[in-house]
């Protein structure tokens, strides 16, 4: 066969070792010829590609971000885009497209299969884990992993001069890098989008902990946090070009509000896209490699229309039609049992 492969949305940790599984096991099992698309779908649109091959995916299994390039953005965003999207299948002569993604771009694919018929195959992606169908997402661990290095160093700063350090980590409309990193690094307390925050509470854990002769604290907040209604001034957000809600900078109107109310000392640090960049951790290698590997199945089974996912630690498939307008939260089951055990 010869497939087409592109990825799509934000970078993380571990794309190019899902682009070296696929390319692998088609060249080496069935003889299957690989073009990438470059930048994603503007790739797609513009006839802009690339031969892919196992010598040329030779060292990119340890390698962070896209040899292909991504971009946010979708063909309906453009005139005759998914007509577009097919021409360009035809034109290459390709017989599948695999679609390494988010929500976004599993959509997009979900909605190419669904009203074009094209033959695509998905495969879930995102340091966020906000994906439905899936347990987990590859990137998400590697984040997490960052986020808690980052926490672990932070103590010992914060401990040294009497600090709180708040602690901004990504997470647009999901907790799961905030709940992660924040329990795995002794985090004083952890602020989601999920659930709205007082301050005030939060600064009770605050007090409690210096009284018990604790003078240093980690406030972990996930960038799309936000306080209950009159308890605090809130982020500004505005909308971008792609109809994203813009998040970020909660942590700036969090910190100085800590110190106002309790007179500790209050820093802020943004991980922001450090979470993004770097080699994936041996997990995600392997989760990479295991979706890579199933996705090619998928592809020669037929398999059109599904994606990829990982269920009880089995890879198995599920309908790109799961990923259309729904996003995986974080269990508050989960995030409350913790809490009620460590935060304060």
């Amino acid at each position: 066969m010869r497939i087409g492969i592109l990825t799509g949305g934000g970078d993380c940790p571990g794309l190019n070792a899902v682009i070296r599984a696929v390319v692998r096991k088609g060249e080496t099992v069935h003889g299957d010829e690989f073009i990438g698309y470059l930048d994603s779908w503007d790739g797609v649109l513009n006839d802009r590609w690339m031969p892919l091959s196992v010598s040329s995916m030779r060292g990119m299994l340890p390698r962070g971000g896209t040899l292909l390039g991504t971009r946010r953005g979708s063909p309906f965003d453009h005139e005759r885009g998914a007509e577009r999207t097919r021409e360009s299948l035809e034109r290459l002569g390709l017989e599948a497209l695999v679609v390494i993604g988010g929500n976004g771009s599993l959509t997009v694919s979900s909605l190419l299969h669904r009203q074009c018929a094209l033959p695509v195959v998905g495969v879930p992606k995102t340091i966020d884990n906000d994906i439905e169908g899936t347990d987990v997402t590859f990137g998400f661990m590697t984040a997490v992993q960052t986020a808690t290095d980052a926490i672990d160093r932070l103590h010992t700063t914060a401990e040294s001069h009497d600090r709180v350090m708040v602690v901004e980590v990504m997470g647009r409309h999901t907790g799961w890098i905030a709940t992660y990193a924040g329990v795995a690094g002794g985090a004083t307390a952890i602020l989601v989008p999920e659930r709205p925050f007082d301050l005030d509470e939060v600064c009770a854990h605050l007090r409690r902990r210096h009284a018990r002769g604790r003078y240093a604290s980690i406030v972990v907040v996930a960038e799309g946090a936000l306080p209950v209604d009159g308890t605090m001034p809130s982020p500004s957000r505005t909308i971008d070009r792609f109809g994203h809600q813009t998040v970020g900078g909660i942590a700036e109107l969090v910190a100085p509000e800590i110190q106002n109310r309790t007179g500790f000392e209050t820093r802020v640090v943004l991980l922001g896209h450090l979470l993004r960049g770097g080699s994936p951790i041996a997990y995600d290698r392997m989760l990479a490699t295991r979706y890579g590997l199933a996705a090619l199945d998928a592809v020669h089974d037929g398999a059109f229309g599904t994606m990829v996912v990982l269920r009880n630690d089995r890879v198995e498939r599920a309908p790109l039609s799961v990923t259309e307008g729904r996003t995986r939260t974080i269990d508050l089951q989960l995030y409350d049992e913790v809490a009620e055990v460590f935060f304060g």
